[in-house]
This record gives structure tokens, C-alpha cells and sequence, in this order.
């Protein structure tokens, strides 16, 4: 939110000074809690632990010990647990039925009022109209979005109306080498398949 804000006020014509008084929230330390630990969560909890966050997680399998004390996370069984000791909330789950709208008004009001929501999944994820309420009443601090619904939102939608909030085009994957690296990986897999040989990332029915 702070990055986004100092931006305008740096620019402003109308800015005379930076207040010193305008102060954000310390990452380092701060309990992240990522529901979702597949190979993304956990590659965000590796990343988290540069910054001595305290990692929780809920996940619908439960990591290896060897996993959890590679990157210091505790297990949440109950995503309720996670969501009421977290300082930011990390989505990083598929879009299925059971994750439909997974964060509504219930899980948002267990949240700290201190806390920030991030989303990096799928927007439906989120029930976005209790998180239109949730900002607006400051239920929570914040949120972060790379993804919504639909993309992009209606310029009219409440959520580009805030100031609590910052949303991106759903750039998580959007660099140059990464689009490279899928393309190549896309590839690989269709020149196995035509020369009979196993497939370098089949996704296995469940």
C-alpha cells in the first residue's frame, strides 16, 4: 500500500515535504500464513525465511518433517488457527469447488485487524464483495492482489475504489525468463509425447 502511495505523493506537483510520521509494517519477524503449500507456497516460504518470518501453513496434505524444518513452518490443521495469528495471508491455492471463495466475511473477521490479505491464486478464491466490506470497515488493514474476477475488474468495481488496496494484472509469472523458461518446458513435454517417451511434467489425475 505504502509503495503505491509514496509513489503518488513523490510525483504530486502538490508535494512539499514527506511526512515523517508516515510509517509502514516491518516484514521481518512478522507471521506469514500461506494456505496452500504446493510447490509455490513452499518456494514463498523459502523466500520468507530470508526475512525471519514466523511461517504457518494450511494445506489439505501435511508437508514431510524434513520439509517444515527446512524452512521453519508449523503446520496449521485448521486454516481458522492460521488465519487469527497471521500478519499476512497468503493464498496460493488451485481453483477448484472446495476453493471457491475460500476467504468470505467469516474468515475475514477472524483475521487480525492489523493483517494483510494476498492473493496470488484465483480471484474467485476470494468473495469479493466481503472483501470490498472488509477493507472499507478496516475488519483488515490491507490487501494485495495479482488476481481478481473477472481480469480485468469493471472501472466502476469498489475494489479499484480504495486506498488500502493495491492490484496488479496478474503479473506473478509475467518476466521475460519465466515465459521463456514455460515455453521451453511446453515444448519439452510435447516432443515426448511424439517420440513416445515419458512426459517431463504430467499432471496426474487425482
Amino acid at each position: 500500500m505504502y509503495l503505491h502511495s509514496g509513489c503518488q505523493i513523490t510525483v504530486s506537483p502538490d508535494t512539499k515535504y514527506f511526512a515523517v510520521d508516515w510509517l509502514g509494517v516491518e516484514v521481518t519477524r512478522a507471521t506469514l500464513g500461506i494456505i496452500g503449500m504446493g510447490s509455490i507456497g513452499y518456494k514463498v516460504a523459502q523466500r520468507a525465511r530470508a526475512f525471519n518470518m514466523r511461517i504457518l501453513y494450511h494445506n489439505r496434505n501435511r508437508r514431510r518433517k524434513e520439509e517444515e524444518e527446512a524452512v521453519c513452518a508449523h503446520y496449521c490443521e485448521k486454516m481458522e488457527d492460521l488465519l487469527q495469528q497471521s500478519d499476512f495471508v497468503m493464498l496460493v491455492v488451485n481453483l477448484t469447488p472446495e476453493t471457491h471463495k475460500l476467504i468470505g466475511k467469516k474468515e475475514l473477521g477472524l483475521m487480525k485487524p492489523t493483517a494483510t490479505l494476498i492473493n496470488i491464486s484465483r480471484g474467485a478464491v476470494i468473495d469479493q464483495d466481503a472483501l470490498v466490506e472488509a477493507l472499507q470497515n478496516k475488519v483488515i488493514r490491507a490487501a494485495a492482489l495479482d488476481v481478481t474476477y473477472p481480469e480485468p475488474l469493471p472501472r466502476d468495481h469498489p475494489l479499484l475504489k480504495l486506498n488500502n488496496i493495491i492490484i496488479t494484472p496478474h503479473i506473478g509469472t509475467a518476466t521475460v525468463q519465466a515465459i521463456r523458461m514455460m515455453a521451453e518446458e511446453a515444448i519439452a513435454n510435447m516432443l515426448a509425447v511424439l517420440n513416445g517417451q515419458p512426459i517431463p511434467s504430467e499432471v496426474f489425475p487425482k
